[in-house]
């Protein structure tokens, strides 16, 4: 049912105070960091990967893999379009590419070329996509996509997945050079706590268990499920036991993980940097509403286009933190018990 498991503290509801594992981190960096070790690394492994980027090397990364395999790296300048068709051609040739530019033209820009060239007749792209969501910060709307997981993962053949911190991407991104299809692999610019282990296994589509619980289920991704577990902590000290799931692939979504938590929970809080339509929170509801409907609390951008701030102000504003995770909590828990 899961991938990586983490050991839980099973709470004892007859203490005032709920317990829950404690995470740490000693370090916090960028994902797209992440994306750019783990590019070496599986570039090492495998003579057909090859990276495409669109004119920000510095921006994913990718440096130090063209530096090593100049041969196998293509700048194909500020043309997204015509990068998504060199990669679909590169498939045919037993190539296995790793596109990589910001989220929004790695998705809006390029959407018909990604449908008709890539999805349609499922072409081994890796589409890369780094500064997702509001944590792009001062460059604005225009650039702070938060429809990209909804766009994505409504295009059939396609696999969406938003990992957590560095080690997760990571590891992702060495993990999909052995999947055969296309994939959308979305990170992040801000640096964010380092939490997983460096080790890990990640196996796509299978949600990853950070802390049993009893009370409600809180499915998060990417930059949420930290944020996820800073509220658990909150909601374990107001006697609240809080089952916290990292969904790092969206699409295909771990339906057996969630229904077997909501059935020992009875609610649910959706956690995603994104906005709430089109995203995890959607595809969470619709798994219960063809199977086990419960109560359910959305964390999201609510149906607007962001701004130009900080990540952290733009977080707080658009009520992507712990404690809008921790207020959401106490409405699911309410509904349940009406």
């Amino acid at each position: 049912m899961y991938g990586v498991l983490q050991q839980a503290t099973i709470p004892d509801l007859k203490k005032k105070k709920t317990q829950m594992k404690e995470y740490t981190y000693t370090e916090k960096k960028d994902t797209r960091s992440g994306f750019g070790d783990g590019l070496l690394e599986v570039g090492r492994q495998n003579p057909n990967v090859v990276g495409l980027c669109a004119d920000l090397i510095g921006s994913l990364k990718m440096g130090a893999f063209q530096k090593e395999f100049p041969e196998r790296f293509f700048q194909v300048g500020i043309a997204e379009a015509n990068m998504m068709g060199l990669a679909a051609g590169m498939t045919i040739g037993g190539k296995i590419p790793y596109t990589g530019t910001f989220a929004n033209f790695s998705t809006g820009r390029v959407y018909d070329q990604i449908r008709q060239s890539i999805a349609y007749s499922s072409k081994n792209v890796k589409i890369c996509a780094s500064h997702a969501g509001l944590t792009l910060g001062e460059d604005g709307a225009t650039h702070q996509i938060l429809e990209d997981i909804g766009m994505m993962k409504m295009l059939p053949h396609m696999t969406v997945i938003n990992p957590c911190d560095y080690n997760q991407t990571k590891a992702a991104t060495i993990a999909i050079a052995d999947y055969d299809g296309p994939v959308y692999l979305r990170f992040g610019r801000p640096s964010v706590p380092i939490f997983t282990p460096a080790d890990q296994k990640f196996e796509i589509g299978k949600a990853v268990m950070l802390n049993e619980g009893t009370d409600l289920s809180i499915f998060a991704t990417g930059h949420l499920v930290w944020k996820a577990i800073l509220a658990g902590k909150i909601l374990a000290d107001k006697g609240i036991s809080a089952e916290i799931i990292n969904i790092h692939t969206i699409k295909p979504l771990d339906t057996e993980a969630v229904l077997a938590s909501v059935a020992k929970t009875g609610c649910v809080v959706s956690a995603e940097e994104h906005n709430r339509i089109g995203g995890l929170g959607d595809s969470i509801a619709q798994a219960l509403a063809s199977s086990k409907p419960a109560p359910q609390e959305y964390v999201a951008v609510n149906d607007s286009f962001g701004e130009s701030g900080t990540p952290d102000e733009l977080m707080e504003k658009y009520g992507l933190t712990e404690n809008d995770i921790v207020a959401a909590a106490e409405r699911a828990i309410s509904r349940k018990n009406a």
